[in-house]
This record gives structure tokens, sequence and C-alpha cells, in this order.
């Protein structure tokens, strides 16, 4: 009863606020997957969008973790540039042992 005595007193403004179109670029085949990801979650990017947005505001943050590239960081690069110059004075021979937990069995 009073959910219906409050719309009536409402305009569709207050009930439905304006909306604006956002354009942003994304590779083709990533808007692919995601458009095919959000339909079987019953929804299409908009709403997709629209809910990744409204929980960045309520959270004040992007709402997952974003953590860089591990190829790309500095401590991986520093090895790699490192074992490219052991390659370039030892004639492209390098071998490195890949640490592994004392408790394998393998």
């Amino acid at each position: 009863m009073h959910l219906y005595y409050y719309v009536l007193l409402c305009s569709l403004e207050d009930i439905m606020p304006s909306s604006t179109n956002v354009t942003i670029r994304m590779d083709e085949q990533l808007k692919k997957q995601a458009e095919a990801l959000f339909a079987d979650m019953g929804m299409n990017m908009t709403t997709a969008f629209n809910i990744f947005t409204r929980a960045a505001v309520l959270q004040g943050r992007i709402p997952f973790d974003v953590i860089g590239d591990p190829f790309n960081n500095p401590v991986n690069q520093a090895h790699l540039l490192a074992a490219a110059e052991r390659m370039r004075k030892t004639g492209g021979i390098v071998r490195e042992l890949i640490d592994v937990d004392e408790d394998c069995d393998d």
C-alpha cells in the first residue's frame, strides 16, 4: 500500500534516473567472449558494466584485485636480462634449476 502511494507521488524521473551513453574500446575477441559470458548469466554488456560501475562506486575502488603480469614484473625482467647476459657471455647456454618444495615426492 505504501509503495503504491509513493509511486503515485513520484515522477518517472525520480524512479528511473536519466542515463547517458558511454563508449569504450576493447579487443573484438574479448568483447565477443564477454558478451557470451554475460548472456549465459542472463544479462547484456550494459547491465554487466552497470553492475561493475555501481560496485566500484559503492566500494570506492575497483571491485576486484588488479595484479600485474608476472612476466613483466621488475624482478622477473631483471632475471631475464641477467640470463640473456649470461647467454651472451657463454655462447647461448644457460641452465638453471627450478626450486622445488622439499615435501614434494617427485
